[in-house]
């Protein structure tokens, strides 16, 4: 008799034991607990499609998983779950943030500024790229009389005084969105915040302009004028987005982000992308 209540006793055990491990939930703290334990990203995007799971992918959450080293490939697994696997959570993830002023939504490929509203919220709006009227070559003499051993500069000229898309912030917070496969409206690829310069904009009578190209002895480059040129900060929020930021405060006027990837050996606008924004503190 008692041998039987023995056994009878091991194997409700075992039941529960293989009830609780059935009922496994993987949460935010469990993926940092794998990554912090060294465990391969297939490894852990195999068991979060193997598992049941309550994962919180707000904004902050997902700021939490990148400080925490969490890679994109792993959230994006968080994010969207192989739809195949029977195991897969149907209802149980919170859905991906597709709010058009967040962020960590996902955008079309550009620069979006983050406009502050009046009632104090925060809107997205995409710079569009601006058409150069036509390019024209400064310093030509010095260049000529010198052999081409002065550089002459190639200057792109922006239709009216004015761009589109303002902000009445100092220090305004920009969004760098690239494809994966980079080129952001270019003959060459562009796929980082590092290969745009921030420019003052010189105003003109119906126009704006900006050095965009250095024309030397037997070359040319990409170049801006150093002068007008502000620095600024770029952090990664996540795969192929970045946050842009100026290091100092922009006083009122135009300005622009542009990139020129490669000249080619020929001052040609088609290579030059300009995204041009406007500062009103007033």
């Amino acid at each position: 008799m008692l041998k039987i209540r023995t056994v009878l006793t091991v194997v409700v055990v075992l039941l529960f034991v293989g009830v609780a491990i059935g009922q496994e939930v993987l949460t935010n703290d469990s993926v940092v607990e794998m990554v912090t334990a060294g465990l391969p990203d297939e490894i852990i995007i195999a068991k979060i499609n193997s598992s049941k799971t309550s994962f919180d992918l707000s904004t902050p959450a997902l700021a939490k998983l990148t400080q925490a080293k969490v890679s994109s490939a792993v959230m994006k697994a968080m994010i969207e779950p192989k739809a195949s696997d029977p195991a897969a959570p149907l209802a149980t993830a919170v859905p991906a943030p597709t709010n058009p002023d967040d962020p960590m939504a996902a955008h079309d490929p550009g620069i979006y500024l983050m406009k502050v509203t009046r009632d104090g919220g925060k809107e997205m709006v995409q710079l569009e790229r601006a058409g150069s009227g036509h390019e024209k070559t400064a310093n030509t003499w010095g260049h000529a009389f010198s052999y081409g051993i002065a550089k002459a500069k190639v200057k792109a000229e922006l239709p009216g005084r004015q761009a589109a898309t303002r902000s009445k912030q100092e220090k305004p917070d920009f969004y760098m969105y690239f494809p994966p496969t980079g080129n952001l409206g270019a003959a060459d690829t562009i796929s980082s915040p590092g290969q745009f310069s921030l420019l003052s904009l010189e105003v003109k009578k119906d126009h704006r302009e900006t050095a965009v190209a250095k024309i030397g002895f037997g070359s040319a480059s990409a170049g801006t004028d150093e002068k007008r040129i502000f620095k600024f900060d770029a952090d990664k929020i996540r795969a192929y987005a970045y946050r842009v930021t100026p290091s100092a405060s922009l006083k009122e006027g135009e300005y622009a982000f542009v990139a020129a990837p490669s000249m080619g050996g020929t001052a040609s606008g088609g290579a030059i992308v300009i995204f041009d924004f406007g500062v009103d503190l007033k």
